[in-house]
Order: structure tokens, then sequence, then C-alpha cells
């Protein structure tokens, strides 16, 4: 038999975890436990693991060879696919062991999250004569490696970007980037990054980047930015260590030669590092028999922002942004994640993993910020529920606080929950309903920055940060209608799309409450072959505004998520209720 014919087999016979809904390979429904597959044949010894690669017009629903078209041949002769050799150091199962379905799944979902990497299957080869083995087949289908960005406003501005995310089919990617203004000093500006994903196998990835072009989304302020840094992420609950170090130099200009006044100039280093270890591994990895995957993982972290020069605007005040910052910090996280396999989340029919189980964390340390010195204690709790059916809903709560001359200071309290419905059909036409709700609070306000609304806890597209206070309610709504036609390789989804925030002013009771609705629609494209994430075409209306701001506006977006992001553990941090990092 082909590899062609088995893998072909091996689809039908896991029918049972796909939902057919047509007659078209392209338009069955993955909706099953990722371990599935694997579970008859757990205990069996890997005899041999081979590696190989789609081209652009096949898919994992059907292997079939195509006729090739130009645009495929094209795309084949600027890319080259993923060496087996770099596929191989992204795997932790190993030939002459016991298969672990459990491991084999996370083993999957690992080479998924590369972000060179478009789709990925393990597929199991019973062997003739041998029930007590089994081959494996690692498939992967990579992203087209290539892609470029830019801007211009006439020729006044112009901003372009070209990256290869997968530098001769290596693992390793490249971005260049330069900037032309008439009206800045320089008028050119560049940098470079440079990224080694997972340095042999060793799970390792590192960076280094220079770049004289830098916009720092916290600070709004164009810098220079030098910086290297390390992690190593936790692959996989049977994996034993993650970290991470980051060594960055930054400095803000004045290169367009505005008022003082109106620019903020700062120069800062930053020191960055943290290391966590899985404690009970070693006894779960001696015994093949034992599949508790319930987890306890142990993290400590040091951080140092320290500014060499800081915004005269802000000197001596206490900012989040501008002032010197320290920290010690531990964490204990407890954790049981298992995965579902499914589609049309964020992407447009690539398989998508959400987590089902439990995450715990609770984080104590020490923090200094300009001469305050205060202990800091937290929790995060999430818990992920996925159904049969296809629904998906997280329910989290995340809380902090400082403590510092016999009070609770800067205390801080989110709890909310955001929730995937089952796909719905129209004909052939896909929908899927996306929900979140969250209320915020912060209490005894010392140092931390108020609540604001123009993040992904209050109204999208918000850009303005003059609507703020202590106490926010948010509730966002959209309906996404994934389209089965397709248009030079491109799929498109339609949505409407209702927020609304009720955000209470500092120090006043909820009934002064001001509420800022939104509503709107877009539609999105995406080529699931193309490195370059999901364009969005989004119209806004805001009934209520604020100063400089419009009540009506569309934006086109090239830089949308398209992949549902779910760790089994982060480096400990505090709780932070403007962004969802």
């Amino acid at each position: 038999m082909s590899n062609h014919q088995f893998i072909n087999s091996i689809f039908s016979k896991a029918v049972k975890s796909i939902q057919r809904r047509s007659d078209t390979a392209e338009d069955l429904i993955l909706n099953g436990k990722s371990e599935a597959p694997y579970i008859p044949y757990e205990g069996r010894i890997i005899r041999k693991i081979k590696v190989e690669a789609l081209d652009f017009e096949r898919n994992f629903a059907d292997t079939g060879k195509r006729k090739r078209s130009l645009a495929t041949r094209v795309a084949d002769a600027a890319h080259t696919n993923t060496r087996a050799y770099v596929v191989r150091n992204s795997l932790f199962i190993k030939e002459n062991t016991p298969l672990d379905a459990y491991k084999v799944a996370d083993n999957e979902r690992y080479l998924r999250t590369l972000n060179y990497i478009s789709d990925a299957r393990i597929v199991v080869k019973p062997i003739n004569g041998s029930p007590d083995s089994v081959d494996l087949l690692v498939i992967t289908k990579d992203f087209f490696s290539l892609s470029a960005d830019g801007a211009s406003d006439a020729l006044n501005h112009i901003h372009a970007r070209v990256i290869d995310a997968n530098l001769w089919g290596s693992g390793q990617s490249l971005e260049l980037s330069g900037l032309y203004d008439y009206n800045r000093s320089p008028n050119f500006g560049y940098g470079a990054i440079y990224r080694n994903n997972n340095i042999g196998p060793s799970f390792i990835n590192t960076s280094i980047g220079y770049n004289l072009a830098n916009v720092n989304p916290l600070t709004n302020e164009e810098e220079s930015s030098r910086f290297i840094s390390f992690d190593r992420p936790l692959v996989s609950p049977y994996s034993h260590f993650a970290g991470g170090f980051l060594l960055s130099f930054n400095q803000a200009y004045n290169l367009y030669h505005l008022p003082d006044s109106s620019v903020y100039l700062y120069k800062y280093d930053l020191i960055d590092g943290w290391i966590g270890y899985n404690l009970g591994i070693n006894k779960i990895d001696q015994n093949i028999n034992n599949k508790i995957r319930d987890r306890q993982f142990l993290s400590l972290r040091y951080f140092n922002y320290h500014f060499n020069e800081v915004p005269y605007q802000t000197d001596n005040m206490f900012n989040p942004v501008y002032n010197d910052r320290q920290a010690i910090l531990g964490q204990i996280t407890f954790f049981k994640q298992d995965y579902f396999k499914t589609q049309y989340i964020y992407g447009f029919g690539t398989t998508e993993d959400l987590p089902y189980g439990y995450n715990i964390s609770f984080t104590a340390g020490w923090f200094k910020q300009l001469n305050l010195r205060r202990p800091y204690l937290g929790i995060n709790v999430s818990r992920y529920i996925a159904t049969q059916r296809g629904d998906f809903v997280q329910l989290f709560l995340k809380s902090g606080s400082f403590y510092d001359g016999g009070q609770f200071q800067d205390a801080s309290l989110l709890i909310g929950a955001t929730a995937f419905s089952r796909l719905f059909f129209i004909n052939q036409t896909k929908i899927r309903q996306f929900i979140t709700f969250n209320y915020s609070r912060l209490f005894n306000m010392l140092t931390y920055a108020p609540l604001r609304i123009n993040n992904a806890y209050g109204v999208r597209g918000f850009l303005s940060d003059s609507a703020y206070g202590d106490r926010r309610i948010s509730v966002q709504l959209e309906t996404e209608f994934y389209l089965k036609y397709k248009i030079l390789g491109f799929k498109f989804a339609p949505f409407p799309y209702a927020d609304v925030s009720l955000l209470t002013p500092i120090g006043k009771p909820i009934s002064n409450s001001i509420m800022y609705p939104s509503l709107g629609g877009g539609i999105r494209a995406r080529n699931e072959n193309l490195i370059f994430e999901t364009i969005e075409l989004r119209l806004y209306y805001y009934p209520r505004t604020v100063e400089n701001m419009r009540g009506f506006k569309i934006i086109l977006n090239s830089n949308i998520r398209y992949r549902y992001n779910s760790n089994y553990v982060t480096k400990p941090d505090l709780i932070q209720l403007n962004t969802d990092q």
C-alpha cells in the first residue's frame, strides 16, 4: 500500500472524530478529543517514525494528488518545505518506546503551534504480523513562508517589511524592515530580527533583533530597540523544564522635531528571566501505565526595568510605564489541560486546538516601583469546557494585590467568561457565535493604571485612552459566517458584531457609570497556505465618543490572530486588567 493510500484509509477509520456535513472533502468538520485516534494503540512499541510533507494543493481530508495550478507551481518554486530533520527535532516521541496516546497527541498539537507549520498530523500504521508494534507517519503542511507588507502616504511616508518565516526549510526566520519619511531626521530607518526555532532538539528558541524604527505600543513613541532573547515553552505535560530570558536596550528620540512638551523621551534597559520545573514528572515518566494528567509546576522570575532617562513629564510620579520597576516573583501552577481538535474558530478550515480542563496559578513575591517596596499576592484561575457537540467555554478569574502600611493597595479583580458556540449550517455556510463577558474592579489605587476600554476587555477598535475608571463591565458579541466559495485561494467570512462597556469614573458609585456601545461588521479573508495573518475589513460605529475620536471609521487590518492561543504555563506576572497577555 502506498503512503497516499494509507493516509486515505487512516482518515476513513477516524470517522468517529469527524462530522460529515457534505459530500466534499473540504467540508469534513473535525470535532473530537486529540488523543482519541491513538487510544487503540496504547502501549505498542513505536518501531519507526517517518516524516512526510504535503504540498500546497493537498489537505488532510483529501490526500489524493490534484492537478497543480500555476499559483501552486510558483509557490513551490519560491518555497522550500520544512526539512525532515527540523520536524524530527520537534518530536518528543521516540522510536523503540511504548506509544503513549496523550504524548503523541501533545506532540501533534505542538507541531501546529510552530509559526511555519499550517497543519500537522501524526497517524498510526499497524504492522502486519507484529500486533505489539506500530509505525508512525508525521505529516506536515507548511505555510508559504515568504510575506511582505507596507504602507505609504504618497511619497512622504513609506514603510515596508519582508519576512521569510522558514529560511530554506530550516525553521529559522528573518524579518527585514525599512522606513522612509520626509519629515523624519534621519529620513531612513531600518530593522532586522532573526529567530532560530528549537536549537537542535532542545526546544529552546532564540531571537536577536535591532530596529531603528520601532513604535512602542505602550508609549506610542518611536524608539530604537536592541534585544536578544531565549525561551523554552513547556511543550507537553511530560516536559520537565520551561523558562526564558530577555535582555533589551531601548531609547526614544524626537525624530520629527516636535515640541518637547508633546514628546516623551526616555532610555531604559530591561533584564527579564524566569525558570520553572514540572514537579513529580519523573515518577510519571517511570510508569507508563500512570495516566494521571494533573500537574504541578513551580517557577521563579526576576525582572528589572531600569530607566537611565525618564520623560520630564513623569519625573518622580508613579507611572506604570515610565517608572523603574524590579520584582522577584514565585508561582505554583496546578493544571490539567487536554485538547479538542476542531475548526473554524479563528482559522478557515485548518485544525485548531482548544483546551479542556483547568489551570490555577498562585503568585507571590516582592515588587519595587520607584522607592515603593511592597509584597504581592495574586491568583489566576481558568476553567476550560469543551462539549462533544462542539461548544467551547472558558471561565476565568484573576485577582491580585499589594500590601503596605497595614492595608491592601492596587487590589485588582477580573472575572468573566468566553464562549464559542458549536458550528451551525445554512446550506453549506458554516456559522459560529462568539460571546464574552467580563467584570473588572480596582480598589485603593496608588500606582496602577486605571481601567480603560481600548483593549480586549473593552470595546474593540476604541483607540482613545481618554475613557477610564475603576469599574468596568463589558460584553462582546460576534457571529461568523464562513462561506464555501474561494477566490484565488482565499476564503471569506463576513460578520456582524456588537460591543458595550459600562465604565465607572474613579471614586464614583456605579450609578454614575457611562455606557460606551459599538456596532458594526465586516469581512475576513484568508489563504491558509500563506504565512501572513488573516485580513480583516471592519466597519465601526460608536454612538458615544470622547475627545478627538470619530464616531464612524473603516479599518483594514492584516494582523488578525488566526489560532487559539493556549499554554500549559506562563511566566509569573502581576495581574493585568488592560491586556489579555
